[in-house]
């Protein structure tokens, strides 16, 4: 992994940017133009060998997504399958909150960049990646525990980084949940996810109303097929 610089932006695009951003936070003020990691390049130098570089910007640059003729670079996620320890899957819906309201999807989020003085490398995602499960889940799972399992691209050219988490029992995925969820409310915060549910098969998710994340079928596929 190697830090790359964001590439020049013309001022009508960046005032077109801004101004698509400020329509976004009116209809959303809870919005949050937080520092983000995006996807500089990504390639494959042999076949076990992935060379990602990235660049540091703030959620306003997706806007840019809505801007003609503007070109946003691609979003860096990652994201985490939690298995049951019957075999099934974790899948969680977003809140009316936040920019995808209830849309299904596994449990992760945005790279943030490093702090002064660290580096974003391969023990950092999977740090990332176990502090999703314990914000968003309440389900403590050690860095060194995930394992970086696939990489996804999707809507827009975003770069999924998937981790496999060690499965746990259906009554601890619950009750840390609902843990979870009180303490957000205890704090005056809507919690990111409002629901979870546990698929047997990638058949159960079309069950499921409302949207789906574009990688959320067929990883849930892969991870089926892999037995």
């Amino acid at each position: 992994m190697a830090e790359a610089a964001e590439p020049p932006l013309p001022p009508q695009d960046a005032e077109a940017r801004d101004r698509v951003w400020d329509m976004a936070v009116r209809a959303n003020p809870t919005l949050f133009d937080g520092p983000v990691v995006a996807c500089g390049g990504l390639e494959l130098t042999n076949p076990r060998v992935l060379r990602l570089s990235w660049v540091r910007v703030t959620y306003r640059h997706y806007a840019l997504r809505r801007v003609s003729g503007a070109t946003a670079l691609p979003s860096l996620v990652v994201n985490v399958v939690q298995p049951t320890d019957d075999g099934r899957v974790l899948v969680a819906r977003m809140s009316p909150s936040t920019a995808a309201p209830g849309r299904w999807q596994l449990p992760g989020g945005s790279l943030e960049p490093p702090r002064a003085g660290a580096v974003l490398d391969e023990s950092a995602l999977a740090g990332q990646a176990a502090r999703e499960l314990v914000e968003e889940l309440g389900t403590g799972a050690a860095p060194e525990d995930l394992k970086l399992w696939v990489v996804t691209r999707g809507e827009n050219g975003s770069v999924g980084l998937t981790y496999l988490a060690p499965a746990l029992p259906e009554a601890t995925l619950r009750a840390d949940f609902t843990a979870a969820a009180a303490a957000e409310c205890a704090q005056g915060r809507e919690p990111e996810l409002d629901g979870i549910a546990l698929v047997r098969s990638p058949d159960e998710l079309a069950g499921l109303s409302g949207p789906h994340a574009d990688y959320l079928d067929p990883v849930v596929r892969r991870f089926f097929g892999r037995r």
